[in-house]
């Protein structure tokens, strides 16, 4: 099943505004939060449907519908597994073409204990992350009324493997100890590209996974923010900044972190490109409330009075709005997942006779990523690198 353009556009569109405000390493989902902040402008009114519409980048009464067709496409990529979830009270009275909206086993109850209600919040989102997250991002009080979530997580295989090295790099905070480099060579150029950015020259690394779910690698300048860098990654997934790739750059130092030389060897060789990059393992918690106005939740956050009447007769106000996300890019793939929640409240002489075109690619600084699928162009997962994995010690104990 596909998804919309426009839906695409405008989750991405999401994507590249979160980013925008952010700060330092993290890692996020825009796809997670989109499909929840639909549903709820669904039964909005108001100011807050009007708000909600806005930061969803389509209007309320398309939302519910495009929100479905984006769950079931995602829930139809291989590697990618969502779902989405509703607990209500159960004295809160429900609007049936509200729920009837959402997916069929999407509904549970809240019965009121809070550290019960925790605990089976907490097991749904262990088994729709595979263990990957294992606690719902949401506070229980008295005066919670209902708690709507979706969960993603996506996993892939590299179609090429990456080797473990020890990274070198002349960037000073990630020089003061080992970290884990991975590093592998291809004879596949236009893997990489240069774009040429309103805010500076990106170099994009698109790492192919064995199903379709991809990242691409971004560094920038030195002086661009992550929000520009990830922001230019959306730009160059939707044709908006050209892309100039491997095959077709000049010789010379083309790029951040990109030279491209040619070299002598001993025999005939194709060309290759040579890509070093970084290993991570992130965590990050966002608090959606601080942001309100990316996410259009300004007025829904009023608890002085109702803004769902769609949803309910009872008046709802938007009290919590969180989401935990992790990302690991290994030698091997790559795996992520994020949890959202709504609750609602009240390197001899050699004989160097050939020349061959080498392209090398260091992403050995702080550089973003975006983790999409390949076919629809959906960014899934987001993130700003800024904490690589350490290099393992070696345990001599392990020979004896």
């Amino acid at each position: 099943m596909g998804v919309a353009t426009t839906t695409v556009r405008a989750v991405n569109g999401l994507t590249a505004r979160w980013a925008g405000a952010s700060e330092g390493g993290t890692v996020f989902s825009a796809a997670g939060v989109w499909p929840l902040l639909a549903h709820l402008a669904d039964g909005a009114e108001g100011a807050a449907r009007a708000e909600l519409a806005e930061a969803l980048g389509l209007s309320a009464g398309q939302a519910a519908g495009a929100a479905r067709e984006l769950l079931a496409a995602m829930g139809a990529m291989r590697g990618l597994d969502t779902a989405l979830g509703l607990w209500a009270k159960r004295t809160l009275e429900l609007r049936e073409e509200w729920e009837a909206g959402l997916p069929a086993d999407a509904h549970g109850v809240l019965t009121g204990d809070s550290v019960a209600d925790h605990r089976a919040l907490d097991a749904w989102t262990v088994k729709r992350t595979g263990g990957l997250i294992d606690r719902m991002p949401v506070t229980l009080t008295e005066d919670t009324q209902m708690v709507l979530a979706s969960a993603l997580a996506m996993r892939t295989q590299w179609l090429s493997p990456f080797h473990e090295v020890e990274l070198e790099t002349a960037y000073e905070p990630w020089a003061t100890e080992p970290r884990l480099g991975l590093r592998r060579s291809s004879a596949v150029l236009d893997r990489v590209g240069v774009a040429e950015t309103p805010g500076g020259y990106v170099t994009e690394l698109k790492v192919l996974g064995n199903n379709a779910l991809d990242v691409h690698l971004l560094l920038g300048e030195e002086d661009m923010k992550p929000g520009r860098v990830l922001g230019a990654g959306v730009d160059i997934l939707a044709g908006r900044c050209a892309l100039i790739p491997g095959p077709r750059l000049p010789y010379g130092n083309v790029g951040p972190g990109l030279r491209v030389e040619k070299v002598r060897c001993t025999r005939p060789e194709p060309p290759s490109l040579e890509v070093t990059t970084a290993a991570y393992n992130m965590n990050a918690s966002h608090d959606l409330l601080k942001l309100h106005r990316l996410f259009g939740l300004t007025t829904a956050r009023d608890t002085s009075r109702g803004h769902f009447p769609g949803i309910s007769d009872f008046p709802l106000a938007i009290g919590s709005a969180e989401q935990n996300t992790m990302a690991k890019f290994g030698a091997l793939g790559f795996e992520a997942a994020a949890v959202t929640a709504f609750g609602a409240v009240a390197g001899g002489m050699p004989d160097l006779r050939y020349v061959t075109t080498r392209i090398s690619a260091a992403f050995d600084r702080p550089f973003g990523f975006l983790a999409l699928h390949r076919h629809t162009r959906l960014v899934l997962t987001a993130g700003w690198v800024t904490d690589p994995l350490p290099f393992p010690e070696y345990d001599w104990a392990d020979e004896r």
